[in-house]
């Protein structure tokens, strides 16, 4: 079962308790995923969840069960499940709603924060999706009219949290893809438990990600801690071949020798190797002072 799923499964679990809340989120079930038809709400959908919220939601608010069904789909395709309501369910479903002909929300329904909270879980069991956050953090809701979207976004924008809205062919999508809003927005629907998960997951990816970019971090330095040692040992071994060593300071001659002997040595290891410890930048200093002899001697400077 998906991620996805699982979060409109736990969604459905629960129905508020308060009727304006209940209508809110029928009114997004119903914008979502419900058409007019020869004058009757009819609700079809392959989410056999987007169904149950709602014939729930019918029956607490209008105390009867709507007319259920189940048309199989081709050979090869998902059931399809079905919610047909009959005129006189469909004039009063729309007057409760306050809805017009083109089941557009009404915002007189989403005037307090619990009934916002609950129009967008109606609307993700109805049009929402979420990808597996061990692959990708992404959330959205997805409808074919652009003043549902824009109505989904600015809910979600009431929460301080960044929605946008692109259009993909005939539907337009309200998105999020940033980790932590979408934790901020599965917790207002109210999937805690899918937000734990998430969470969990959000943990351990951060953990490795710091703990990659510590390794590489540190393999860089590495790098190059190496290249600038190669580039001292030929610095040196020119010297060497070139004026000797002996012709260098004591001071300069000691640390020629010892970076010989430890060309793999950091700096503040080769400070701790002299007979009288040198520190870090003092060894970077008497390095670097060869470097520059060398570089002297090769191109023909006087020293």
């Amino acid at each position: 079962m998906s991620f996805s799923l699982n979060v409109k499964k736990e969604l459905v679990s629960s129905i508020p308790n308060a009727r304006h809340c209940r209508i809110a989120e029928l009114a997004a079930v119903t914008a979502m995923s419900a058409v007019l038809r020869d004058g009757r709400i009819e609700l079809s959908s392959e989410n056999e969840a987007v169904n149950d919220c709602f014939t729930m939601l019918i029956k607490k608010l209008l105390g009867k069960d709507p007319v259920q069904g189940t048309l199989t789909g081709k050979k090869g395709r998902k059931a399809t499940y079905v919610t047909a309501l009959t005129q006189d369910e469909t004039e009063e479903v729309l007057k409760l709603l306050k809805m017009q002909d083109g089941l557009v929300p009404n915002r007189v329904v989403v005037q307090q924060t619990c009934c916002k909270r609950a129009f967008l879980k109606g609307a993700f069991i109805a049009g929402g999706s979420i990808t597996d956050p061990e692959k990708d953090y992404h959330l959205e809701f997805v409808t074919d009219d652009a003043d549902k979207a824009a109505l989904t976004a600015e809910l979600i924008i009431s929460f301080g949290i960044d929605a946008k809205i692109v259009n993909r062919k005939k539907y337009n999508v309200v998105y999020l893809k940033d980790g932590e809003h979408i934790v901020d927005v599965l917790n207002i629907m109210g999937a805690h438990v899918s937000l734990m998960e998430l969470e969990n997951v959000r943990i351990v990816k951060e953990m490795r990600n710091s703990i990659n970019r510590r390794v590489n971090c540190e393999a860089a330095n590495i790098g190059k801690t190496i290249a600038a040692a190669t580039r001292q040992i030929e610095d040196i071994q020119f010297l060497n071949d070139t004026v000797g060593l002996d012709s260098l300071s004591d001071e300069l001659r000691t640390t020629a020798l010892l970076r010989l002997e430890f060309p793999d040595a950091s700096l503040a290891e080769l400070g701790e190797k002299h007979d009288r410890r040198v520190g870090r930048s003092g060894v970077n200093h008497r390095l670097q002072k060869l470097s520059d002899m060398a570089e002297r001697l090769r191109s023909g400077k006087p020293g």
